[in-house]
C-alpha cells in the first residue's frame, strides 16, 4: 500500500505540534505521531557537568519504541492505533513532529517530505519562557543546554543531502499552515498519490 511521510522538525517551541495537528485537520487519512511522547523518564536522563538533564539529546528518546511505532503504522496505516481513518480512497499519510527527526540515520529513508520549523534566538527563548515543563527548566538551562544543542543538530542536518523545506515559525500559524498544506498537495499531485 502506498503511503506518505512527512516529518516536521525543528527547533523548541517553533510550533512543529500546532503545525501537525493543523494539518492532520485539513487531511484525509492523516496520523500524527509526536517524538515528545517518546522521552525517557528522568531518572534515565544523563546530566551535563552543569549539572542539566540532557533533554535535547538523541539518548534521551526511546527512538527504539518510536520506530516500532512508526514501523506499527507503516506495516497497517489503516489499522495503526496512531491513525483517523476517514476515507479508503485516500493515500494514508503520516506526520512525524519532533525535534530530533532529521539526525536520526533510521529514519533517513521513510520520509516523502520533509519542513524544519527555524525561529531566532530570542523568539525562542521568549515562547520556552511561557511553557511549562516537567521538570522545569533550571535557571540557565535555555542558555547553558537547549540553544547550543539546537545550533549543533541543526548544523548536522544542514551538512545533509536531502531536500528540506526551511519553514519561518515566526509567520502566524494559519500562514505557516497555508504555505505548507499547499506545497504538501503539490508534492501530493507531483509524487501522482493524488
Amino acid at each position: 500500500m502506498k503511503t506518505f511521510v512527512i516529518g516536521i522538525g525543528g527547533v523548541t517551541n517553533g510550533g512543529k505540534t500546532t503545525l501537525a495537528k493543523n494539518l492532520q485537520k485539513h487531511l484525509p487519512n492523516c496520523s500524527v505521531i509526536s517524538q515528545d511522547d517518546f522521552f525517557k523518564p528522568p531518572s534515565e536522563i544523563e546530566t551535563d557537568k552543569n549539572g542539566f538533564l540532557q533533554y535535547d539529546v538523541l539518548e534521551a528518546l526511546n527512538m527504539e519504541k518510536m520506530m516500532s511505532t512508526i514501523s506499527c503504522w507503516m506495516q497497517s496505516p489503516r489499522h495503526s492505533p496512531v491513525s483517523t481513518e476517514r476515507n479508503n480512497e485516500d493515500v494514508p499519510i503520516l506526520i512525524i513532529e519532533g525535534f530530533l527527526l532529521f539526525n536520526y540515520k533510521p529514519l533517513e529513508t521513510i520520509w516523502n517530505r520533509r519542513y524544519f520549523v527555524t525561529i531566532p534566538y530570542e523568539e525562542c527563548k521568549r515562547r520556552r519562557s511561557t511553557r511549562v515543563y516537567e521538570p522545569p527548566d533550571p535557571p540557565g538551562y535555555f542558555d547553558g543546554h537547549v540553544w547550543p544543542m539546537y545550533l549543533k543538530h541543526r548544523r548536522e542536518i544542514e551538512d545533509i543531502e536531502w531536500e528540506i523545506v526551511y519553514l519561518d515559525g515566526t509567520k502566524s500559524k494559519e500562514d505557516l499552515f497555508s504555505q505548507v498544506y499547499e506545497d504538501l498537495r503539490q508534492e501530493l499531485a507531483k509524487q501522482k498519490f493524488v
